[in-house]
């Protein structure tokens, strides 16, 4: 068992997180976070273990996950493929950040690598 390979970018003011489960098993620990936010499930399947409740998912499906609630996705395919969507918000006051721009000199590409 092991994590996604995660992918990052943004744009516009939106965060786009790919996470790509290459085995079975593979999982995207427990975590909440203060804002809702949708998963694409664009391929495979997920098992989704919110505050405690399983349910599962296939492609494709769009996943809905409530703010404050303790979210865990697992994979029951291998090469399940997913993406978790929502807003760029600023830290401190959880407004929406408008405009999002990347700077001359910006390396774009380390937003776009696996790691």
């Amino acid at each position: 068992m092991a994590s996604p390979k995660i992918q990052m970018n943004s744009i516009d003011g939106v965060w786009i997180r790919q996470m790509l489960f290459v085995n079975v098993g593979d999982i995207m620990e427990g975590h909440y976070h203060t804002h809702n936010h949708t998963t694409l499930l664009s391929k495979g399947s997920l098992r989704v273990t919110v505050n405690g409740m399983e349910s599962v998912f296939t492609a494709p499906q769009m996943i809905f996950i409530h703010k404050n609630n303790k979210h865990q996705l697992e994979a029951l395919e291998a090469g399940t493929l997913a993406y978790c969507i929502h807003a760029i918000r600023d830290k401190d006051t959880g407004d929406i950040i408008e405009g999002l721009e990347f700077p001359n000199g910006s390396n774009i590409e380390s937003l776009t690598q696996f790691r």
